[in-house]
């Protein structure tokens, strides 16, 4: 029997290789995982010209995911680091990584990317489009954004953040509410931008049949763009992202409707107590599709230190049911970041995900903290280390300052609870 999609595998029963790979990954059970692919709430994102991929799965039930975002700009040009920032996200086991590439010969990084990297690749192709035709956005064509799409998907990207909520609906939302950071998408706002040069509908919502038939060509899922996400706690849960959510949850149900896997993203900046409401709100809106977020992150004064608001975010809102977390590093808002701010905001967001799905009972999730637990009862150095999430800082730290006897840590020393209580307990 012959299939189009893992979706439509999914729903004529066939156990797809990339299937197998993700239960082999995972601990749910092989009938659960094509159950939610067939009913859309897990993708399992597999371009078929992406040859050496492992897949992975996303979506209810799994451990919750991260992304790491890398990629050019005109102002830093330098391709040899944003390899090394790949290196670093395999090295520290990212779950995707995403291409946003801004400036240059785009095409050829990308396809440097698929050939090496097994994770899951993303792009989003307006940036590309920019890049390709130059900044006269008003002057790009319907056919124009169309071909750099099927160019990512012959290239081998496996899922594609398209703005295709932003249509007119909610562009004259954003209109009739000012916004305090208008919009801080930058696919998002190319667009809108388009739309307001030209007066007609956004390409990708007036022409969305199109774009799933080369989504459901290449197997590629969509990643829908969240264009009116809140870039400040003022804008959070306002009417142009709610309506945008709406229009997104529309879109789910169509692409379904031709087999095209689809996952929903989220905000943005939000305060604390809103995470886990909006995260209902999407679930219900866009039909229990797999939801990506971008933190969020919950205030808005601490650049230099946003990874750490977004880790928090970002385990608020997958403990409340977000299923893919994308990195925020130190360096948001104000540049683009270095190798070091790459490797901060990976474990700032593996954290956050552990601890999301120990909050989700993830089968498996807390039995490597439970390992830690028992070994800092026994003060078990060895086993403590190689528990550790970051095994070369915790090392670093440990060897920085030795203690006189072995056993203890120069904070307690002698006065260590474990060890001393250790003969009475």
């Amino acid at each position: 029997m012959s299939f189009t999609t893992q979706a439509d595998a999914a729903k004529k029963g066939i156990w797809t290789p990339q299937m197998e790979e993700v239960f082999c990954a995972e601990g749910i059970g092989k009938e659960d995982l094509i159950k939610g692919i067939a009913a859309g709430e897990i993708v399992v994102p597999a371009n078929r010209n992406h040859k050496n991929l492992k897949a992975r799965g996303i979506g209810r039930g799994l451990k919750t995911k991260i992304n790491v975002n890398l990629g050019v700009s005109e102002d830093v040009c330098d391709r040899d680091m944003e390899m090394r920032k790949v290196e670093l996200a395999l090295k520290y086991d990212a779950d995707a990584i995403m291409d946003l590439s801004t400036f240059g010969d785009t095409q050829a990084f990308r396809r440097q990317l698929v050939e090496k990297v097994p994770v899951m690749l993303g792009t989003v192709p307006m940036y590309d489009a920019v890049a390709r035709y130059g900044k006269n956005i008003a002057a790009m064509t319907k056919d124009d954004l169309f071909r750099v799409v099927e160019m990512h998907c012959e290239d081998g990207i496996d899922f594609l953040t398209i703005h295709a909520g932003l249509n007119l609906t909610a562009a004259e939302r954003v209109d009739r509410n000012p916004r305090q950071t208008g919009i801080v998408s930058r696919g998002g706002s190319i667009l809108y931008e388009w739309m307001k040069r030209n007066g007609k509908e956004n390409p990708f919502y007036e022409e969305f049949d199109r774009l799933l038939e080369i989504c459901a060509r290449y197997d590629v899922t969509l990643s829908l763009g969240d264009g009116l996400r809140p870039g400040s706690l003022k804008d959070a849960t306002d009417a142009p992202q709610v309506t945008e959510l709406v229009i997104l949850g529309e879109l789910t149900k169509a692409a379904r409707e031709q087999n095209v896997q689809v996952m929903i993203e989220g905000p943005g900046h939000m305060a604390l107590n809103e995470i886990a409401a909006n995260m209902l709100i999407e679930k219900r809106l866009c039909h229990g599709a797999p939801f990506y977020v971008l933190g969020p992150l919950v205030t808005d004064i601490a650049p230099g230190y946003d990874h750490i608001t977004a880790a928090i975010g970002g385990a608020v809102a997958a403990a409340a049911g977000a299923d893919f977390l994308c990195y925020v590093t130190p360096a948001e808002h104000l540049r683009l970041p270095d190798e070091d701010d790459v490797k901060e905001g990976i474990m700032a967001s593996k954290i956050a995900a552990h601890a999301a799905d120990i909050a989700k009972n993830v089968p498996g999730a807390v039995e490597r903290d439970h390992e830690m637990g028992h070994a800092r009862g026994r003060l078990d150095w060895p086993k403590m280390l190689d528990c550790a999430l970051d095994k070369e800082k915790a090392v670093a730290y440990r060897r920085s300052s030795m203690p006189h006897e072995e056993h203890v840590c120069t904070m307690c020393g002698d006065l260590c609870p474990m060890k001393r209580s250790k003969e009475f307990l």
